[in-house]
């Protein structure tokens, strides 16, 4: 039944030589097409949204999170935000990852602090798989498995929490000792604030490091590259979800960057679903299966490799249309105009000349968070 609720969501809510071995056992296929003409006309860009099917999933949805938490209190997941009502949607767990702080809340109105503590203890105990948890309903969480913030939320006694026992225990302790209050307009809310570890990025993206590298090594994308947009995306938040249709770690959208992969990369029909992004593995790898192709399909005529590098960040984020468009409204000027310029030219032109304000950010963002990587942080 979750396998097919997060299906159901998906369809509401709607990533020898080098040339012999891409085109022989990745079976790229670079034949020049009306879609992809003379490579300087492809995609624009695999986040793409999807308006009306997020309209649709949030007008259902949001109806019943702000019958008992109302119009002003009412939250959604996203990506560096878990967000998931359960218990009839009277109590929910929100972890942000760019704070650091879980919030487990209760609107309950009877027996406020019981719902609270079972609350607590199923955060804590949430398991690593995204597979398994509907975020967007208040149905049960299969409790199995190593918890998805082990390691990166310690009990009272500073140690980290995987048995129900323990769960159960700080849960208990919480409810004593921390629980705190609000007024909102028609509800009152009984809430813990619960501090994550110092270090709970860096946590969350060690688990991936042999996925990573077997990422990079498969289709020859740096290892740094990966943890950085990784870290931009979603904060190594394995749930992570967005406005854009974009599922997982990297942010893949099933209907531009997947359905890409699938059919240049991977010789598969369709398109991964969002239970198939949901899986670290995979989501790395679709991820870095698309950065191959703006490698050597979409952005392969930029002939400088560090020009191509901001290039290829900046055009994950905004299409390959957005990095041409940076240079001239032309394209197939623009990429004569691209490589007559220094990669510092090239870098400074689409960290303030690309048409999208967020892709202008998001090169700064990423290139700053590959000097981390490459300086023994995640």
């Amino acid at each position: 039944m979750k396998r097919k609720a997060i299906l159901l969501a998906a369809l509401i809510l709607s990533g020898c030589s080098r040339e012999f071995v891409e085109e022989h056992v990745y079976q790229v296929d670079y034949t020049t097409t009306n879609r992809f003409a003379n490579n300087l006309a492809p995609l624009p860009g695999q986040f793409t949204k999807d308006t009306v099917a997020f309209d649709q999933l949030m007008n259902s949805f949001s109806g019943q999170v702000k019958r008992y938490w109302g119009d002003d209190d009412a939250l959604v997941a996203s990506k560096r935000q878990y967000v998931k009502y359960t218990d009839g949607y009277q109590s929910r767990a929100h972890v942000d990852f760019e704070r650091g702080v879980v919030i487990v809340e209760t609107v309950a109105k009877t027996e406020p602090t019981a719902h609270l503590r079972q609350a607590i203890a199923t955060t804590l105990l949430t398991p690593e798989d995204p597979a398994g948890v509907d975020l967007y309903s208040d149905s049960d969480i299969k409790l199995d498995g190593k918890p998805f913030l082990y390691g990166q939320i310690l009990d009272q006694e500073g140690k980290p929490i995987e048995w129900s026992w323990r769960a159960n225990r700080f849960a208990e302790y919480l409810v004593n000792a921390k629980v705190h209050t609000r007024n909102e307009r028609y509800h009152k809310v009984w809430y813990v604030e619960i501090p994550m570890v110092a270090d709970h990025a860096d946590k969350r993206g060690y688990k991936y490091a042999s996925i990573v590298r077997d990422a990079a090594r498969r289709y020859g994308i740096a290892e740094d590259l990966i943890y950085a947009i990784i870290k931009t995306e979603s904060s190594f938040n394995p749930y992570a979800v967005s406005h854009a249709n974009a599922y997982g770690l990297m942010q893949v959208v099933p209907n531009t960057a997947g359905a890409d992969v699938f059919k240049l990369v991977k010789n598969k029909p369709g398109k991964p679903s969002p239970e198939y992004l949901f899986d670290p593995a995979r989501n790395i790898d679709i991820g870095t299966a698309y950065f191959y192709l703006l490698r050597n399909r979409y952005l392969k005529d930029v002939s400088n490799p560090t020009s191509l590098h901001y290039s290829m960040i900046s055009a994950y984020n905004g299409g390959t249309g957005g990095v041409l468009k940076t240079f001239n409204a032309d394209r197939k000027r623009a990429m004569n105009d691209l490589n007559r310029l220094q990669p510092n030219q090239v870098y400074w032109a689409l960290t303030n000349k690309h048409p999208k304000a967020e892709a202008r950010r998001y090169l700064q963002k990423v290139t700053a968070f590959q000097k981390e990587f490459q300086q023994g942080k995640l």
